[in-house]
């Protein structure tokens, strides 16, 4: 009843605010701003699926299984998973009768929370309105852009960043490379400095490509190789396309190499870049094949010193945390650009820190001067969200809770729960957030608090539990003085728990898809010279471009039987070699070997390995059995440095074992 009672309030009030807000407004607007206060319908993106929840450290690593049968992780499936953050929406604008042009409705609410010119919003201060967390929308505005926490907060960031960025050896991590020449003079050899800047620039490429959805310790290996064998940019496009794949084996994504290895060879041949990455974030993603927002900043941040943002799935994470922002930031467009947006004014604010300007100072019709310090705050996020603000954070360890909302709201709830009572604060509703998704207090908590020794933890005047329409619209926030979000005491730990409990909930979590099952039959064929015949995949897709053992599809679960297996494969492999082999040949079939299972991010692959030996293996041509540039197939006489799958090479581990 309690929480039906609430949904009602919510939904009336935000009804009369809408009509209220209708009769505000002069003009339409192209999509929802600030004033509109009705949520889009969740649809995922069509174009974009954003990063894992733990993002650049989660692991596409290959393990072994523990036991027979059990799923293998391997490649992530590159159809369902893409690899850069979304494009912000671009800034639709309506042509009035004057033939002006009106900026949209993402474009004002972002000014309006995070922009410094005159008449963006203040940050509300006070802590939201548990238990249904009614807050204002200027609830979003960072605590990091305003006031005197702010300027302390990201100093606070940045000084933690420099403390920890050598603890995990990373070697792309290297001192900035002043773009301007020496103590940012103009003096200097030209040539040398864009040599050094081409390969710099390179060196964070190849980097960030290979930290999505990989784990710093396994990246290190792979970088340190891949920078060995071609350590510039015109070296990699100089490369064989096949050895950039066998370089990549293991990492997943293998389109990502295909990718790097195209652009690579267009940036040098471009008599625009010549082999030098572009500075501008915009420019970069629009120029580069396969290089999306967030690589595009972190080559313009952390290379060339520009306020770019460098937004990952950590960083996600973070953001909506510090804005206390309750929502989806994987599929909900809006919210995600309203990151971007977030942290576009971060970086920003960060870079006129370091130029001496004060808090508060309108700088949105400039730019702010370049250095190394957009670079180290972009790290600084991800580093953070990677080792502490985890899906389970560790918020004690934590440098910026004294700007962050979620550790503020947990506080909050353990003040409350010590003191036995409950709070209700007042909201204006012409200005409610409406991005946040309901909320269910009694979900996240896992012990009781029976004392909380803190000085600011104050019982609150218990507020009436029915609240009317007209006391959202006629009366302000009654909810007292917030709790403090200064770190808790060393025995506070009950407080710290509950914090804990509240701040992981921090983002949305969202369902994730059901894995679908398929299976196959991959053909072994074997000459008697010892030559196997291998297939090329196709260009796009899953495991792009690299080279296997023929396979067959098996749709259905007739189809998936061993007896209907074993017909399906003595069918399939003749047909391989119709064409090509001399008339007497004999193809015989061996029997199935075993199965291996394999997982991808949204596939369980089961892999029936059938073995075949072609006699008279000597009058088969020695090239290719077809040259079909989509699908090509051809013999190999050394299957162990061609460029395959992780996967395949476990069926290619059952073959050799009866050889």
């Amino acid at each position: 009843m309690k929480r039906s009672q609430q949904t009602l309030r919510r939904q009336s009030s935000i009804a009369a605010s809408k009509r209220i807000s209708v009769q505000l407004q002069n003009e339409p607007v192209d999509e929802p701003d600030a004033f509109q206060l009705t949520r889009r319908a969740k649809q995922p993106s069509s174009s974009v699926s954003p990063p894992p929840e733990d993002a650049s450290d989660a692991s596409s690593e290959d393990h072994a299984p523990s036991s027979p049968g059990s799923v293998i992780k391997g490649e992530e499936d590159e159809e369902e998973e893409a690899v850069e953050a979304p494009q912000p929406l671009r800034k639709k604008q309506k042509t009035t009768k004057g033939g002006t042009r009106k900026p949209n409705g993402n474009a004002q609410l972002h000014e309006r929370l995070f922009g410094t010119a005159a008449g963006h919003l203040r940050a509300d201060r006070e802590a939201c309105a548990l238990s249904a967390r009614l807050h204002n929308l200027s609830y979003h505005r960072p605590l990091l852009l305003d006031g005197p926490e702010g300027p302390a907060g990201r100093a606070s960031l940045l000084s933690w960043f420099d403390s920890v960025s050598t603890a995990r050896a990373m070697p792309w991590r290297k001192a900035w490379l002043d773009p301007r020449g020496g103590g940012g003079t103009d003096d200097g050899d030209d040539d040398e400095m864009r040599r050094l800047l081409e390969r710099r620039a390179y060196e964070v490429w190849i980097s960030e490509i290979m930290l999505q959805q990989t784990r710093v310790a396994v990246v290190i290996g792979y970088w340190t190789r891949w920078m060995a064998a071609w350590p510039t940019i015109r070296d990699l496009a100089a490369a064989d396309a096949d050895d950039v794949l066998a370089m990549w084996r293991g990492l997943g994504y293998y389109s990502r190499a295909t990718r790097i290895h195209e652009a690579a060879k267009l940036v040098v041949a471009d008599p625009a870049m010549r082999g030098l990455l572009p500075e501008d974030a915009r420019e970069l993603a629009a120029k580069v094949p396969g290089v999306g927002p967030y690589t595009a900043g972190a080559i313009s941040a952390i290379v060339y010193g520009r306020p770019a943002p460098m937004v990952d799935g950590n960083v996600l994470r973070v953001l909506s945390r510090q804005l206390g922002l309750y929502v989806d930031v994987k599929t909900e467009k809006a919210v995600i650009d309203l990151l971007w947006a977030a942290a576009g004014a971060l970086v920003k604010a960060v870079a006129w820190d370091g130029a001496g300007t004060k808090d508060g100072q309108d700088h949105s019709q400039e730019e702010p001067p370049i250095s190394d310090r957009p670079g180290q705050w972009g790290q600084a996020l991800m580093e953070l969200g990677s080792t502490i603000c985890t899906p389970k954070p560790d918020c004690s360890s934590c440098p910026i809770t004294s700007t962050c909302r979620a550790y503020a709201e947990g506080k909050q709830k353990a003040a409350k729960k010590a003191a036995g009572k409950s709070q209700t604060a007042l909201r204006d509703v012409e200005d409610l957030c409406t991005f946040c998704q309901p909320f269910d207090e009694d979900q996240d908590e896992a012990t009781p608090l029976e004392a909380v020794s803190d000085d600011n933890a104050k019982a609150k005047p218990k507020a009436k539990k029915q609240l009317t329409l007209s006391s959202f619209a006629f009366k302000q926030s009654t909810g007292g003085k917030p709790a403090s979000n200064a770190p808790p005491k060393a025995d506070s730990g009950a407080v710290l728990e509950a914090i804990v409990n509240h701040a992981k909930r921090f983002p949305v979590k969202t369902i994730k898809k059901a894995v679908r099952q398929e299976e196959i039959i991959v053909c072994a064929i074997r000459r008697n010279d010892g030559q196997y015949l291998i297939q090329r995949r196709p260009q796009k897709g899953l495991l792009a471009g690299l080279w296997e053992f023929p396979s067959k599809d098996l749709p259905t679960a007739e189809e998936r039987t061993p007896k209907r297996r074993k017909q399906l494969a003595k069918s399939f492999g003749p047909g391989l070699l119709s064409s090509s082999t001399k008339a007497g040949s004999q193809l015989r079939h061996h029997g199935e070997l075993g199965s291996v299972p394999w997982l991808f991010s949204h596939i369980k692959l089961t892999m029936h390995v059938h073995l075949f030996t072609l006699d008279d293996g000597d009058e088969v041509d020695s090239a290719f059995v077809s040259n079909d540039p989509q699908r090509p197939l051809r013999w190999s006489d050394s299957i162990e440095d061609e460029s395959m799958g992780t996967g395949m090479r476990k069926c290619w581990g059952l073959v050799k074992e009866i050889e």
